[in-house]
């Protein structure tokens, strides 16, 4: 009898995890296949077009976001239209008081995007997303404005990125 209960309690929530796992199976869709139509949400990132963003992290953050949405090289008519305002600062959280210097700064850059279909100018997608990079810094001022630059492009991709998953999501759920 104590053998025949040891198994007991060792299979039961195995069997239990097992069966809980196979009935979630049906829930899961993947989020870049193909949907019922042969849609799949890759062909609808493809057809977002990009609006112009102002100021030099703007520039690389549409850049990243075409490259994002579109890799492929081609121009599908566009569905979507994507809208996108940014926020930048500098802040230097070290300060050392003797030198009066900041051996450190962080590129905080926040974004606003808007996602609209095109035919009938219906909001899709609205959010922010933000990022954080620091560097650095040096007594030579290329030095300075070099890692300023590119702590700004690593925020650029990283925005690019959170703004592709959160549309493609959205795309996905809309199917």
């Amino acid at each position: 009898m104590l053998w025949f209960d040891t198994v007991i309690r060792q299979r039961v929530p195995l069997a239990f995890i097992a069966f809980s796992l196979f009935t979630l199976t049906g829930c899961i869709e993947p989020m870049y296949g193909p949907n019922v139509n042969g849609v799949s949400t890759a062909t609808e990132l493809q057809a977002i077009e990009v609006d112009e963003i102002n100021d030099r992290t703007g520039h690389y953050v549409r850049n990243e976001l075409i490259y994002a949405l579109n890799g492929t090289g081609s121009t599908p008519t566009p569905r979507y239209r994507l809208k996108v305002t940014l926020s930048e600062r500098v802040q230097t959280p070290i300060y050392n008081a003797q030198t009066a210097f900041s051996s450190s700064a962080t590129v905080v850059v926040i974004a606003q995007y808007t996602l609209i279909s095109l035919p009938d100018k219906v909001e899709i997608s609205k959010g922010s997303t933000e990022s954080i990079a620091s560097y650095d810094r040096f007594t030579a001022r290329f030095a300075n404005v070099r890692a300023s630059r590119d702590a700004a492009i690593r925020d650029a991709k990283v925005i690019a990125e959170n703004i592709r998953t959160r549309i493609a999501m959205d795309l996905a759920a809309r199917r």
